[in-house]
């Protein structure tokens, strides 16, 4: 499991807590479990999920009530990221801001993450 020690591996800005909160609250769910995947013309996406209890290697981020937990596989590609809601005249959803993106497609449902040695560099790890 990837963690810095006193550092939330994700911000969650007020937007995110209160849609994630009403979605737990109305479905009687545990929390949301982000990830990701391969897929998409960038190689990579964002999962999310609303799930009945967190499994014993999530990072769980609590936050004004509301619960978001990180896959294992994807904490390391997730850390530093602020997850958000956005609602304009067209769509709403959630919008992740992650430093950990080098690239992603012109439609903005696939990524592309920095190679797994630049983040370990970036973040001081051996």
């Amino acid at each position: 499991m990837f963690s810095i020690p006193g550092k939330q591996a994700v911000t969650i800005t007020p937007a995110a807590v209160k849609q994630i909160t009403r979605l737990m609250e109305r479905d009687n769910r545990a929390g949301l479990r982000v990830g990701v995947k391969k897929g998409g013309c960038a190689g990579m996406e964002y999962t999310m999920d609303y799930v009945d209890e967190a499994d014993p290697n999530d990072e769980v981020v609590e936050q004004d009530g509301a619960r978001v937990l990180i896959a294992p596989m994807a904490q390391m590609f997730l850390f530093g990221t602020e997850i958000d809601y956005e609602t304009t005249l067209l769509e709403s959803g959630f919008r992740f801001r992650n430093p950990n993106v080098a690239d992603e497609c012109g439609c903005g449902e696939s990524i592309k993450f920095k190679d797994v040695e630049e983040l370990t560099a970036e973040r001081g790890q051996p």
